[in-house]
């Protein structure tokens, strides 16, 4: 080992169908989660301008991530569940490639967390500008296929 970036060579793998989802929960306080499920803050819809964040952030996963291939995204699919402890979202990314999608669905993920987190801001900063009890956990590869995506 060279100690030197680099990409890995997959230039002699198949092209196969792959699928990977991740997941995060950004906590929040619960008066919160209402407003963030009840659509729109001075930002616009929390879930809909996250779920966009997230699939630019697919989409560009080269250009954040530089050990990653481009590789083409055959679909993104983007979900929001209300938990008792804030927004959880699932990012699930196809493709037909030479190397898997989880980094991306990884990126999605963190993305949309982010965008969500900027959008409420207004509703969880204390009177110092902080963020008390707030916070992007639990980010995880929940399910990788190759093979049968």
């Amino acid at each position: 080992m060279s100690g030197k970036p680099s990409v890995v060579d997959i230039g002699e793998k198949t092209p196969v169908p792959r699928r990977a989802s991740a997941s995060g929960l950004l906590k929040v306080p619960s008066a919160v989660i209402d407003i963030a499920h009840s659509g729109e803050v001075s930002k616009g819809n929390v879930k809909n301008s996250a779920g966009i964040a997230a699939i630019m952030a697919v989409k560009n996963t080269p250009s954040t991530l530089p050990h990653c291939h481009p590789i083409p995204i055959e679909g993104c699919d983007v979900k929001w569940e209300n938990t008792p402890s804030g927004l959880k979202c699932l990012v699930t990314v196809k493709t037909t490639a030479k190397t898997g999608v989880e980094m991306e669905a990884l990126n999605g993920v963190t993305a949309a967390l982010l965008c969500a987190w900027d959008m409420l801001k207004p509703h969880l900063k204390n009177q110092k500008g902080l963020y008390p009890g707030v916070s992007i956990t639990e980010v995880t590869v929940v399910t990788k296929d190759k093979g049968s995506a």
